[in-house]
């Protein structure tokens, strides 16, 4: 039986991608290994997302053609669709397939066992009107099954690179996305993570259907679905209709991901984000009067071209004033091809710094308010793994749906149910708990802890 090894870089999508990647291969009779051992096939998912992305997939690529060179060696995701002859110049790469015509990998490597020639199967993406579907019904190694349900971005934001990499926006037809929703369900998820490149955008390529009704119908039509959790939504897509949604919903958690990017004018603008701050404001004002109590997690860029002192003061205290659960805080990044990376004023590495570590003491800052709020609450989590298991005490871990991580005393048998759990003390980034009771029965899971 020939063996495959897949190595992931990047973003949820990716992580989603290889899985789908890995079942065409198990339909083919491959055997999966583990990415350091010896394979027959090495498949290696790239990000391009900074130029770091590339330069570490690029290490990737290398350290599998010194593990086995009679290996193919077979190249995937953005960096492979952004910079195809790049990674063809890499001596010991058998197949570059782009972040497109995945289903046709099994058969440029067949190509290539015939002709011993590198096959470069990247097309222009920019063509690409339809969204590829790659059937994932359960996942090796997650509680929380994603679901990918959109392809591509046309914002352009003067920073970002994606859509060169992935593409304008393409939605995944509703009936194979509530299809799929079931399936995951049936092989014993409780959770499922919709997901995309630029999630909530989904049904804009669409007539009659959107993110709303998509939402909706998830809730509605999958036999058994416990939870629904949106992986980021961005402030121009929360519409009257969604928020009507997220209120009447009994499915959808109180956790949702809102980037905000700046919380300066002046940055936005520069960024070619298309709202202002009190828009976005007014947005998750409007939110938080649906959902109470909701969890609020955002992306920031600190540093970004021409960034005065005073503009991250106006983005600093605008987080402050948004309060939100956590952020992930990324210093600006040069990425090549960009507007962003040609712009003056670029801002002294220095300052970049010192205004990183400012944003951090404020996100962990923020993120133990939150938390402190459900000191002594009982709360709902889904066991994701068990991270110590000891003499005496077995420890789990796992999320509450407003994406409290908690650890808590319990039987592995747990992992993958609904459990109530009391918050004994709350903290960042780990809340400590008591188990009280399971919420129901999900004995006929297949999930392996």
């Amino acid at each position: 039986m020939p063996t495959v090894a897949f190595h992931t870089l990047g973003c949820k999508v990716n992580h989603y991608e290889t899985e789908g990647i890995w079942r065409m291969f198990k339909e083919n009779g491959y055997e999966r290994v583990d990415f350091n051992r010896q394979s027959d096939v090495y498949v290696i998912n790239t990000c391009t997302v900074t130029n770091t992305g590339d330069k570490k997939s690029r290490q990737i690529i290398r350290r599998a053609i010194r593990k086995n060179p009679e290996a193919i060696v077979c190249v995937t995701g953005c960096y492979a669709q952004t910079s195809p002859g790049e990674i063809m110049e890499i001596p010991g790469v058998d197949v570059v397939v782009g972040t497109q015509n995945r289903k046709n990998m099994i058969m440029y490597i067949e190509e290539h066992q015939r002709t011993r020639q590198p096959v470069n199967g990247v097309a222009n993406i920019m063509k690409n009107r339809v969204f590829e579907e790659m059937d994932v019904p359960e996942f090796t190694d997650r509680t929380r099954a994603s679901l990918k349900i959109q392809e591509g971005c046309n914002n352009f934001c003067t920073f970002c690179i994606i859509p060169w990499s992935r593409g304008l926006l393409r939605s995944r037809d509703p009936e194979n996305v509530i299809s799929q929703a079931q399936k995951l369900v049936d092989a014993g998820y409780k959770e499922i993570v919709l997901t995309g490149i630029h999630t909530a955008g989904y049904g804009e390529d669409m007539s009659d259907y959107n993110f709303a009704k998509l939402l909706r119908d998830l809730e509605s039509k999958v036999d058994g679905l416990k939870r629904i959790r949106i992986s980021s939504i961005e402030a121009s897509q929360i519409t009257d209709e969604v928020i009507a949604v997220l209120d009447h919903s009994e499915k959808i958690v109180r956790h949702l991901h809102i980037p905000l990017q700046s919380g300066s004018d002046t940055v936005l603008s520069r960024m070619r984000r298309k709202y202002s701050s009190d828009f976005y404001y007014e947005k998750v004002k409007r939110i938080r009067e649906a959902l109470p109590h909701l969890a609020i997690t955002s992306d920031v860029i600190v540093g970004f071209p021409g960034e005065t002192e005073e503009e991250f003061t106006e983005t600093y205290n605008f987080i402050k004033k948004v309060g939100y659960s956590e952020l992930h805080v990324f210093p600006f990044s040069r990425r090549t091809g960009t507007p962003a990376a040609r712009m003056a004023d670029q801002v002294d590495e220095g300052i970049k710094n010192e205004r990183v570590n400012k944003m951090i003491a404020l996100s962990d800052q923020l993120a133990k308010e939150y938390a402190g709020t459900y000191d002594g609450e009982v709360l709902e989590v889904i066991p994701e793994e068990v991270i110590e298991n000891g003499e005496k005490s077995i420890l789990l871990e796992g999320y509450t749906d407003n994406y409290l991580k908690v650890q808590f005393e319990g039987e592995p048998e747990l992992i993958g149910k609904i459990v109530r759990v009391k918050l004994t003390k709350t903290g960042y980034p780990i809340n400590t708990g008591v188990f009280v009771k399971v919420v129901e029965d999900a004995s006929h899971a297949k999930i392996e802890a």
